[in-house]
């Protein structure tokens, strides 16, 4: 029952991947911490290992998604060489940090800042999105390498594979969506590989004792989830570059309103 749950989860959060560019840590982070908290673990490591799970899963479909995006030439390469290193190292360090957190501040921190970034999302579906990604527009290389150290820190904390900055900072400077969502698929396969292994260190040094875990990663999660989100990250992609950009940012806008909702609701109470 526990692999057919996994495998659900997965199906679902790889449609996410695809489409949204956000590698599915939106879907698989609450979804996660529902399922863990039915299993009966330790009530203050269960968002942990949702966050530490997450990015172990966002490996293998940000590499679905990004193949699938790169096919259609969605993938800005030279940006993608910027943000990459500082990305890596704020993921790293950013699982330092949710370690050092309690589950309750992670939950409200989640829950406010995708709030947040469905609203932004939602005021910038509204404008007129550009018709050519031209990476020229963007910053100068040092300020694109801080900027993605801070999506890499904030990223490993929410457990969401970048997507949910990446996008909105890329389209902020005139990169049409399916150019950002395809970029933002790439930046996310750095950024879960360093998180993960974070998670996984700063785990085993708090000594998690639930089992068939490494740290804070659920390894039968992590394979199931897997498994399913490969096949299922191809289908988001089709399915995005047949969407208008308008349309797709207001549709990842309402997923992260009612996840960031969720996130809120159960920290607070």
């Amino acid at each position: 029952m526990e692999l057919i749950i996994f495998l659900i989860i997965g199906a679902l959060a790889g449609f996410a991947a695809g489409l949204f560019g956000v590698g599915g840590g939106t879907i698989i982070v609450p979804l996660l911490f529902i399922v863990f908290t039915k299993m009966g673990y330790p009530a203050d490591t269960i968002m942990h290992l949702a966050l530490g799970t997450s990015l172990a899963t966002i490996v293998v479909t940000s590499i679905s998604s990004l193949m699938a995006h790169n096919k259609k030439g969605g993938v800005i390469w030279s940006v993608f060489k910027n943000l990459t290193p500082g990305m890596a190292i704020g993921s790293f360090v950013g699982a330092g940090i949710a370690g050092w957190l309690s589950g309750v501040h992670l939950q409200v921190m989640v829950g406010l800042f995708l709030l947040w970034v469905a609203f932004t999302m939602f005021k910038g579906g509204k404008k007129q999105t550009a018709t050519n990604a031209n990476d020229k527009t963007l910053p100068s290389t040092p300020k694109q390498l801080a900027a993605g150290a801070g999506i890499g820190v904030a990223s490993a904390i929410f457990g969401i594979g970048g997507g949910s900055l990446t996008v909105p900072y890329l389209t902020r400077y005139g990169v049409v969506m399916q150019k950002a969502v395809g970029t933002s698929a790439a930046c996310g396969l750095p950024i879960a590989i360093a998180g993960a292994l974070g998670f996984m260190v700063f785990g085993m040094k708090a000594q998690v004792t639930v089992p068939n875990t490494i740290g804070f990663v659920h390894i039968y999660a992590f394979l199931g989830i897997s498994i399913m989100s490969f096949f299922t990250a191809k289908v988001g992609a089709k399915v995005a570059h047949m969407l208008s950009p308008q349309l797709l940012k207001k549709c990842f806008a309402v997923l992260l309103m009612v996840i960031g909702s969720f996130f809120l609701v159960k920290g607070l109470l």
